[in-house]
């Protein structure tokens, strides 16, 4: 199961994986904390292999981003967040970026590598970057690492964990 922040954005992309895995994922709406708190009421519902939550940064107060997090270690769910938004994971399909921009600047910047205007619901945004997804994979994984021994979720902008989730659901593909 992946439970996502957003309602649109989030789900379509992970709902355009091909796996060979019955895979649920369900957009909430919700901010962070709540979004794990309502995760582990639908765990409580129907057993899963496991149970990822998809969140970003934001804006929300400081605290409640890593205090989601602890809240789904101690609860088994899987974390695929973005500080400060999810389309950093589209950004580094095009290059590494280490700058934290502000997230209204994202969709500027992935209009101009795209070629055409972004447009934040886009369902197509799986098939359009799908080509560019190991270079995505290896940035995402170059910027967690730059923050060492000392990372820090809540403040390091930009970082985010998403490649851990698409990585796992290439495993399943088909």
């Amino acid at each position: 199961m992946i439970v996502c922040e957003g309602e649109e954005t989030e789900p379509n992309y992970f709902k355009s994986f091909h796996v060979n895995a019955d895979v649920e994922v369900v957009g909430l709406g919700n901010n962070t904390l709540k979004l794990v708190q309502d995760t582990c009421r639908l765990m409580q519902k129907q057993d899963y292999a496991q149970t990822w939550c998809v969140f970003d940064r934001d804006s929300f107060p400081a605290g409640q981003f890593n205090e989601a997090l602890d809240l789904a270690q101690r609860n088994g769910i899987e974390v695929a967040y973005s500080n400060e938004a999810f389309e950093l994971w589209y950004l580094l399909h095009f290059y590494y970026h280490d700058t934290g921009i502000s997230r209204a600047l994202y969709g500027d910047k992935l209009t101009e590598r795209l070629g055409k205007s972004y447009r934040k619901n886009d369902p197509a945004m799986y098939r359009l970057l799908e080509d560019l997804q190991p270079a995505a994979i290896r940035n995402a994984q170059t910027l967690l690492d730059s923050y060492g021994d000392a990372h820090n979720p809540e403040q390091n902008n930009p970082c985010t964990t998403v490649h851990l989730l698409v990585q796992e659901l290439n495993r399943h593909a088909r």
